[in-house]
């Protein structure tokens, strides 16, 4: 395993607990308790995963994930966060993160998403490496080596989970996805779990991707039954 993973939470006893049951699980962990060695760490990486808190002293959480993207488009974000608000959640992925944990949570239920994210961004790296670099998709055009998006010849920089989403539903274009099988292949979810994340994604994507609300291009809602990309 040894995959490295930097931990950035300013509540210290947290931090030594989640350490310990990372270690115990074969990571490595490396730990940051506020925003500004947060980022200082994050950026002279590399790391496998990074595990930010919303609320920490010097820099938050929101600022830190959005500086780390500037610089890294690839490494998944694992946000921990007490605000349960649909608006955060939704901030927080805007900003580049790919997953969340409201606290309290259970330990198994982050460990499991940690392992998620590391699997599917293990093999969506090798199979970036067998790809084309570019690839033709209706109007847009896919950089699968920067998780961009290329329309009307403006880059459009999407997080890795954004990314592994929109070509999921390209590479089934014309076809119903239901948010269960999204939710299983993307996020490595058990199929019915309640939870917004597929929709707070593709709402982020349409608005990275200029689609108009009134009048969805590529993305296409399906109710009732899920999404379509429509070439």
């Amino acid at each position: 395993m040894n995959e490295t993973i930097l931990l950035v939470e300013d509540e210290v006893e947290l931090c030594m607990t989640l350490g310990d049951r990372l270690r115990s699980e074969g990571y490595i962990v490396e730990f940051a308790f506020d925003g500004v060695t947060g980022l200082q760490k994050a950026l002279a990486g590399p790391f496998d995963l990074l595990i930010l808190d919303l609320m920490l002293p010097a820099k938050s959480g929101f600022e830190l994930c959005a500086q780390v993207r500037q610089k890294d488009a690839a490494t998944p974000i694992l946000v921990l966060t007490a605000l349960s608000q649909t608006i955060e959640k939704v901030a927080g992925f805007k900003l580049g993160a790919d997953d969340y944990v409201t606290k309290p949570f259970d330990t198994m239920e982050l460990t499991a998403r940690v392992e998620a994210l590391l699997r599917r961004s293990a093999s969506h790296s090798n199979n970036r490496v067998q790809d084309r670099s570019l690839c033709q998709l209706g109007g847009l055009t896919l950089d699968v080596r920067r998780n961009a998006v290329i329309r009307n010849g403006e880059s459009i920089n999407l997080t890795s989970k954004e990314f592994q989403l929109l070509w999921y539903l390209a590479e089934r274009a014309g076809e119903i996805i239901s948010r269960n099988e999204l939710l299983t292949q993307v996020w490595d979810q058990v199929p019915g779990t309640l939870t917004r994340t597929v929709d707070m994604h593709i709402a982020s994507l349409r608005q990275k991707l200029k689609c108009s609300p009134k009048n969805p291009e590529f993305i296409v809602t399906v109710p009732g039954s899920g999404y379509k990309f429509q070439l």
